[in-house]
């Protein structure tokens, strides 16, 4: 690798987000149940995790004994790291993570703008025990205490990327899957990326699905710029990892830079496949292998995918897919993101309405989460509650530049101002996901 990559990736792996959330770190939402928190103060003595850090897990309501967790990790600079407040009350993620019987996890180191980022992203630096003590933590303060002891499924952005797939080298046994967005750990020593620390890539670890996610303005087709660099170490991290057969893939986002964009429509599909195939029916059992005969392979950087059984080329160069399924979704996002959805989300619940001010609650799509709310007045469309997403697909919540929602956080209530005094009216939600398919009406409210 060349020295003036080296430095474009070591620039956008310390990059900060785009301006997302006001200091301080503290300005987060409320942990009630379902929500717990812990926080971490940086130790005094050296030798531990260098930043303060803020854990915030989401359990599925009702849920009995858990399967597993998913982690939301945000990357480097003060900015991702605020971003990272929010990232256990994503609906969407909550999705997957309900239908898998998994908690969603979502750290936020307190790491201050121009610290070094290595310090928590690279997890032997403390970040790796003070993840598993927070499991543990959390586990009895949620009365979950198998929290501890629970698979993983990793999803890092940037400098998380890095954290994630350092985590699979450390832990390979634990993790079902790891999704790896713009950020990639390192795996061989190179004089050039001082500061930055080889890890050993274990067998077991060749087991375990990753995924390879950039933007292709990193250094794909967008060379020479401040994020180049990551293209040359995910292509350097692929080679090495897929050469020895590992489950490896590489999907490139064809609209963005660093920003994570639409990819949460691939990301969660592709874990979906990985739970479904990798957590053990029952718990404690180790995790399962993927299965090697519903395998697709597909050239890195290439638009089309093909069944392992009849791919022509070098195997081994070809990065992998779970199945045709995920194929074809792989195909889709490659080609523009726009990744088809067939399903409608489910129907709004627990539709409320005191005088004018109508409130619901709702569960996200898993395929494609929440676009916004379409209000009912008499049988006749109304109003729309909606958020606003500047870097992909429209969104209920937002979205910001790591992945997570804004705050404040999108609220599920309208008032109608319109109301005539002394009128019934009739009301119904319906909730459209970002694909623009429609739920059937909520049950009535009515005044």
């Amino acid at each position: 690798m060349t020295r003036p990559a080296l430095a474009l990736l070591a620039a956008a792996l310390l990059a900060p987000a785009a301006p997302a959330q006001q200091p301080p770190y503290d300005a987060f939402p409320p942990a009630d149940p379902p929500y717990y928190r812990v926080r971490y103060a940086a130790p005094a003595e050296p030798g531990g995790l260098a930043f303060a850090v803020n854990y915030t897990v989401w359990l599925p309501p009702g849920v009995k004994t858990l399967r597993g967790v998913v982690v939301h990790q945000h990357g480097c600079g003060e900015g991702s790291c605020r971003s990272g407040l929010t990232g256990a009350y994503d609906l969407h993620w909550q999705a997957l993570a309900k239908k898998h019987g998994c908690a969603l996890l979502s750290p936020a180191y307190e790491q201050p703008e121009k610290a070094d980022c290595q310090l928590w992203c690279d997890p032997r630096n403390g970040s790796d025990a003070a993840f598993r003590k927070a499991l543990a933590d959390l586990g009895v303060k949620a009365g979950h205490p198998e929290l501890a002891a629970v698979p993983w499924a990793l999803w890092g952005h940037s400098g998380g990327g890095h954290w994630a797939g350092g985590m699979v080298m450390l832990h390979p046994e634990r993790v079902a899957a790891a999704w790896l967005r713009s950020g990639v750990p390192v795996l061989a020593a190179d004089p050039a990326r001082a500061g930055i620390k080889a890890h050993t890539l274990p067998a077991a670890a060749l087991a375990v699905p990753l995924m390879c996610n950039l933007g292709t303005k990193e250094g794909v087709t967008v060379k020479g710029d401040r994020f180049a660099g990551v293209w040359v170490a995910n292509e350097a991290f692929f080679t090495t990892v897929r050469g020895r057969g590992g489950l490896v893939g590489v999907s490139v986002d064809p609209l963005t830079s660093h920003e994570c964009g639409n990819q949460r429509y691939l990301a969660i599909p592709w874990l979906d496949a990985c739970l479904t195939a990798r957590l053990p029916a029952k718990a404690g059992d180790p995790l399962r292998p993927m299965p090697a005969d519903k395998a697709w392979l597909a050239p890195p950087t290439g638009t089309t995918a093909s069944a392992a059984a009849g791919f022509s080329g070098d195997a081994l160069k070809a990065g992998w897919l779970p199945d045709e399924a995920t194929a074809k979704l792989w195909e889709r996002y490659v080609g523009d993101t726009k990744v088809p959805d067939t399903t409608a989300p489910p129907a709004p619940t627990n539709v409320r309405l005191t005088g004018n001010r109508l409130t619901w609650d709702a569960e996200a799509d898993v395929e494609s989460g929440l676009a916004k709310f379409v209000i009912e007045r008499d049988g006749k469309a109304l109003a729309e509650v909606a958020g606003k997403n500047p870097f992909g697909r429209p969104l209920f919540q937002g979205l910001q530049y790591s992945d997570t929602p804004p705050q404040p956080l999108g609220v599920m209530q309208f008032t109608d101002a319109t109301a005539e005094p002394g009128r019934r009216h009739v009301y119904r939600v319906i909730a459209v996901n970002t694909a623009s398919l429609s739920s059937p009406p909520s049950a009535e409210a009515a005044r």
